[in-house]
């Protein structure tokens, strides 16, 4: 049933690791059978997330509160900052192929039953956001839920505002709306919408959806969006349905740097993909630089990077299943001219990987590109091992800037991915920094 929630505390738990980096050479004299796309699109479905359309020529190459004894994560990484509150949240990404969209229920009413504070869906090509969370949001009574995203070419801005008042009302108020441009092959080749000028389309949609939502009466003369459409017999209209939350959230998927000021000026929040707590620092820098110029800070702005967990005794052997979600962002997610993830492999100070794991990929070999990421990769940007190692995890990436840590839990089962779940909120409530 749809009713006001009560907010609850968030905790988790995770597992395992495990991975072997490869050097070119292994995969020349040991090339290996080639393994179905189709598979590895099963294990990597996020999707959304969106950049500015820069090209891949133009990418250059204090103490932690714990309830035990363990290393504080202000020294593991040099932010300046202290280890602050963070939540937990799970990232579903979007159904696939034949998948029982009853696992993904389980995993939501489970996420609730910890104290997640969020469950997220996405969409690419496939099952839309809105639907799976409308679903999910009637069989669930206290979590939020949230699109991650929403594609700004699938519908028009006042659509997506009239879906986002629409969940808001029948969740009782527990809609975040998280929205992406998503990529040129989607784009142009699914929704016939151009790939031209991402961040000035972003910024207008988000004024037009902001204006809508606040129930004023929609009049908007842009480059991209005109509201009503001059010379005709449109005029200008307002929402007729009431939004329960004075303000819904909302967040920006954003890779690029100018695609991250743009989060930290119009959004309330960031929706992160391959969010190494090293690396961390240089990409905050541009959401506080957005944020400066609306006179703001990050107090009250939502980190959230969705975030690979693997529950394990061996972190390189729970590696291994993250491995066909980064080859084929890495390597096959867009162009070899314009792959968003593959440009930040490149800034992340992983330049002859990612060229060597997009050379593999692109020639269909899919099995030697999974093989080609580095372990350390996947270490940085995913949460392997056992519960010890995981809530040591979870303080580096308070310390880091998250306040809102996605989960995206990996196994070979339903079940596997329920304890994983359970282990990461045991983690939390070890690391102490639970919110």
């Amino acid at each position: 049933m749809f009713f006001v929630p009560e907010r609850r505390r968030s905790r988790r738990r995770l597992s395992a690791i495990r991975a072997r980096d490869v050097r070119a050479s292994d995969l020349q004299e040991k090339p290996t059978k080639r393994v179905r796309l189709e598979k590895i699109c099963q294990d990597s479905r996020l999707g959304g997330f969106d950049e500015d359309g820069g090209s891949q020529a133009n990418i250059a190459a204090s103490g932690a509160s714990h309830l035990t004894q363990r290393t504080p994560a202000s020294e593991a990484i040099s932010t300046g900052t202290t280890v602050s509150a963070m939540r937990l949240g799970l990232n579903l990404g979007y159904l696939v192929g034949s998948d029982d969209p009853h696992g993904q229920l389980r995993l939501a009413q489970h996420a609730e039953a910890l104290g997640f504070a969020v469950v997220w869906a996405a969409e690419a090509y496939g099952s839309d956001s809105p639907t799976v969370l409308a679903w999910l949001a009637a069989q669930t009574s206290k979590i939020d839920v949230g699109s991650a995203v929403m594609q700004i070419p699938a519908r028009t801005p006042a659509a997506t505002a009239m879906t986002a008042a629409s969940l808001d009302v029948l969740t009782g108020g527990r809609f975040r709306l998280g929205l992406g441009v998503s990529g040129p092959q989607v784009s142009e080749g699914w929704h016939g919408v151009r790939f031209d000028k991402p961040l000035a389309r972003t910024r207008e949609y988000l004024e037009v959806v902001s204006k809508a939502l606040s129930r004023s009466t929609v009049s908007f003369q842009g480059e991209h969006y005109r509201l009503p459409l001059p010379d005709g017999p449109g005029k200008p209209l307002k929402l007729t349905i009431a939004p329960i939350s004075e303000h819904i959230p909302v967040y920006l998927a954003a890779v690029g740097p100018k695609n991250l000021e743009l989060a930290g000026e119009l959004a309330d929040g960031w929706l992160a993909i391959f969010y190494a707590p090293e690396f961390a620092p240089e990409q905050l820098e541009r959401v506080r630089s957005g944020r400066a110029l609306v006179g703001k800070n990050l107090d009250g702005f939502d980190v959230v990077p969705s975030v690979p967990l693997v529950a394990g005794a061996d972190p390189r052997v729970c590696a291994d299943q993250v491995r066909g979600y980064a080859a084929l962002y890495i390597g096959g997610m867009g162009s070899r001219e314009k792959n968003f993830y593959n440009a930040l492999a490149v800034r992340m100070g992983y330049g002859e990987t990612a060229a060597m794991v997009q050379d593999l990929y692109l020639g269909q070999r899919y099995r030697d590109a999974m093989a080609a990421v580095p372990f350390d990769f996947i270490d940085q940007t995913s949460l392997l091992g056992d519960r010890d190692r995981i809530a040591d995890r979870f303080q580096i990436l308070a310390a880091s800037g998250v306040t809102t840590c996605a989960l995206v839990p990996h196994g070979g089962s339903v079940e596997e991915k329920l304890n994983a779940l359970t282990m990461s909120a045991e983690a939390l409530e070890r690391s102490g920094i639970g919110s």
